[in-house]
């Protein structure tokens, strides 16, 4: 059964369409990255995904219709946002105790063995602890509660390098144990680049992109050669072009990368520079490339 499944998922805010008939399916045991520049409908599906907002077309969660049965289906989800929701007025130890108390797959044990791996102590109160702080707190409420998917909003959105790090590291070690899926979105892609499993592309609520991680790296390639070579190249038909140290970058999709090598060093290419060149390169504008 897969995790998530939507066919023709449509939402409206008056004369602004957020999802224009999106199909996708998330099967159980992945990581999904959904990336999109802002006012893409990342937030809007993932909204519909929590049983959130109403929506049209077909959406089913773990088998359920996130919004007519968003009671039962919270007994299996969790959610992080980019936004801190514990009072600042709370202690830890109130935090632990009243998750303890209205989530019946809440294991206090485990919780408080991720806390015991931070600098977090249980008489502080919200408002004393760091950014960093308050997220690892969250993190490991979350982590503790047995459940079949974590939804994850720009989770280590204003945490600096080293915190962000801990997160997806604490995620993967003692969290992930490929039975339960992860939906993320984040604007910092790089750093997700190594864990996802499926990668996904929305824009103007639209998917333009959406596969494994190894179908897209055998999919796109990139190639950089010398100036003088660059002509030929583009007479390829690359989807998007930069220029890196007086080099150029074409980017292609489906091409033969033992031709490509014949030209210059070939790479795959990071997520980074695939979102550029579907979501911001000229072609992107006019067509849905990998939709």
């Amino acid at each position: 059964m897969a995790c998530i499944e939507a066919r023709g998922l449509r939402k409206a805010y008056k004369s602004t369409v957020a999802l224009d008939g999106v199909n996708l399916k998330v099967e159980e045991g992945r990581i999904l990255g959904l990336i999109g520049p802002n006012g893409a409908g990342k937030s809007t599906a993932l909204n519909a995904i929590l049983g959130l907002i109403p929506f049209e077309g077909e959406l089913k969660v773990l088998g359920r219709n996130p919004w007519t049965e968003r009671d039962k289906l919270m007994t299996d989800v969790c959610f992080i946002a980019d936004v801190a929701v514990l009072p600042r007025w709370m202690k830890v130890s109130q935090a632990l105790d009243y998750v303890a108390g209205v989530h019946p797959r809440f294991d206090r044990v485990k919780a408080e063995g991720f806390l015991a791996k931070t600098a977090i102590k249980r008489t502080s109160r919200v408002r004393e602890l760091s950014k960093g702080m308050v997220t690892q707190l969250h993190l490991a409420l979350v982590m503790a509660i047995d459940a079949k998917l974590l939804v994850l909003d720009e989770p280590t959105l204003g945490l600096d390098l080293l915190y962000r790090k801990q997160f997806y590291d604490t995620l993967l070690n003692d969290y992930f144990d490929k039975s339960r899926t992860i939906v993320v979105t984040t604007h910092q892609v790089e750093e997700i680049q190594d864990i996802l499993t499926d990668l996904m592309f929305i824009n103007h609520g639209r998917i333009v992109l959406d596969g494994s991680m190894e179908s897209l790296e055998t999919r796109y390639a990139e190639v950089m050669v010398a100036p003088e070579k660059a002509v030929e190249v583009r007479a390829m038909g690359p989807i998007a072009e930069r220029q890196v140290f007086g080099r150029n970058v074409f980017l292609f999709d489906g091409a033969d990368r033992r031709r490509l090598s014949q030209l210059g060093e070939v790479r795959t290419p990071s997520i980074a520079d695939l979102f550029v060149a579907v979501i911001g390169g000229p072609k992107a504008q006019t067509q849905g490339v990998g939709a």
